[in-house]
C-alpha cells in the first residue's frame, strides 16, 4: 500500500509554499533581491553597509615596493524584524462547498478539496505577504528607515519597531530648487545633481524612479522633447514606453550629462487599512538609484508544528503552520516571515519629494 502524503505536515506545507510562482514585484526584485546568505538561522539579521571608496592609489619608490592599504571601514548593526503573519481558516463547510473556479467533480473528496484549498490560500497569503514586502522596500529608500507597526490583532496595535540605517541626519534627500514643471524648473540639472551624489559616494546611478505625475511631466517636458528631437552628436537618450512590471512602466533611457538612465513611471498600488488605494511610491516624486543597491534578508521562526510538543526552529522566507481546534472542528493554515529590507551600502539612493507642483 503506497504511502499517503501528509499536505498539514510542515514540512510539506514548506515544499507546497516554495512552489508557488512568486508574483514579479518591482522595488523589492529589482533592488532588494534575496540570496541564500541573505536567510539567517537566528531570530536577528545583521544589516552591515559602508561608505564607497573614491580613494587612488600612491606613487612609489621603485625599492619601497607598496604602501599599504587600509580597509574600508563599515557599521554592523543586528536587528530582530518584525514578524509578519497572515491566516486563513478551513472549516467543515469549505471542505464541502464548491471552490472559486472549481470544477463539479463528482469523486472530489473532502481531503482532496482540503489539497487545493491548502495550495489556493498559500498562494493568496503569499501575495498579501509580497505587498508588505514591497511597501517596506519602498518605505526604506524613501526614508533610508523603515517602521514596522505590529498588530495583536485585526485591529489593536501594538510595538512600534523603527530601522534606521543612519546616525543622525541622512544624506539621501535632495530638494530642487522649483517643481519642474514650473516656467523656472530644470529637470536636467536636479537629476544630473542627484546622480552626482551618488557617484561622489562612488556609487552607481542607473535609475530615475518617478511617480505618476512627475513621469507624466517628464514626458511631455519641451526640452526633453526637443533634445530626443535634434540630430545631435551626443546621444540623448531615446522614449519606448513598454510595461515591464505590475504598475510600472519603463520609459526609456535619458542621458544626464554622461549619466544614462533608465525611467521608470511607477503607478503600482495597494489597499490601506481603511480601503483607499494608496500608492507605494509617492506620485510627485523622484528617485536615483541603482539595481541590487539592497537586499531582502528573512530571520528564522521558532513554532510548535501541530502534533508535537517540541519546538521547530525554521529558517526560510516563508513559514507556515497548521493550527487545530478540535473542540470546534475548526482548523487554519498559518504563514509568517521575518523580512528585513536594508541596503547593502551607506545612502544607495537620492530621494527628492515634491519634484512637481
Amino acid at each position: 500500500m503506497p504511502n499517503e502524503i501528509n499536505f498539514f505536515d510542515t514540512y510539506t506545507m514548506l515544499a507546497i509554499t516554495e512552489e508557488i510562482v512568486p508574483t514579479a514585484t518591482f522595488f523589492r526584485d529589482r533592488y532588494f533581491p534575496t540570496e541564500s546568505s541573505d536567510i539567517f538561522a537566528s531570530d536577528k539579521v545583521l544589516t552591515e553597509y559602508r561608505k564607497g571608496d573614491r580613494k587612488m592609489a600612491a606613487f612609489v619608490a621603485e625599492r619601497t615596493g607598496a604602501i599599504p592599504m587600509e580597509r574600508r571601514g563599515y557599521e554592523i548593526h543586528e536587528c530582530k524584524p518584525a514578524m509578519i503573519g497572515v491566516s486563513r481558516p478551513l472549516t467543515l463547510d469549505d471542505l464541502k462547498r464548491r471552490g472559486f473556479g472549481e470544477a463539479m467533480y463528482v469523486n472530489s473528496t473532502p481531503a482532496q478539496r482540503a489539497a487545493r484549498l491548502q495550495l489556493d490560500d498559500f498562494t493568496d497569503m503569499n501575495k498579501r505577504i509580497e505587498r508588505r514586502e514591497e511597501w517596506m522596500s519602498v518605505q526604506t529608500m524613501i526614508n533610508n528607515a523603515c517602521t514596522m507597526q505590529e498588530y495583536i490583532d485585526a485591529k489593536t496595535k501594538g510595538e512600534k519597531r523603527d530601522v534606521y540605517f543612519y546616525d543622525g541626519t541622512s544624506d539621501h534627500i535632495y530638494t530642487v530648487a522649483n517643481p519642474w514643471n514650473s516656467s523656472n524648473g530644470n529637470f536636467n540639472g536636479d537629476v544630473k545633481a542627484m546622480c552626482k551624489l551618488l557617484s561622489h559616494r562612488g556609487l552607481p546611478a542607473a535609475d530615475l524612479v518617478l511617480g505618476s505625475e512627475a513621469a507624466e511631466v517628464v514626458l511631455h517636458d519641451d526640452e526633453v522633447r526637443e533634445l530626443l528631437d535634434r540630430n545631435l552628436a551626443i546621444s540623448y537618450g531615446d522614449i519606448n514606453l513598454t510595461i515591464e512590471y505590475h504598475g510600472v512602466v519603463r520609459m526609456g533611457t535619458l542621458n544626464f550629462g554622461g549619466f544614462k538612465l533608465t525611467l521608470w513611471d511607477v503607478s503600482e498600488s495597494y489597499e490601506d487599512d481603511n480601503g483607499v488605494d494608496t500608492p507605494y511610491f509617492p506620485a510627485t516624486s523622484a528617485m536615483v538609484t541603482a539595481p541590487n543597491c539592497g537586499h531582502m534578508m528573512y530571520g528564522q521562526i521558532s513554532q510548535i508544528p501541530y502534533g508535537s510538543t517540541e519546538y521547530e526552529t525554521i529558517a526560510a522566507p516563508r513559514v507556515p503552520k497548521l493550527v487545530v481546534d478540535q473542540e470546534n472542528d475548526f482548523r487554519s493554515t498559518m504563514l509568517r516571515t521575518r523580512p528585513l529590507a536594508a541596503p547593502k551600502n551607506y545612502c544607495p539612493y537620492i530621494y527628492a519629494a515634491d519634484v512637481v507642483g
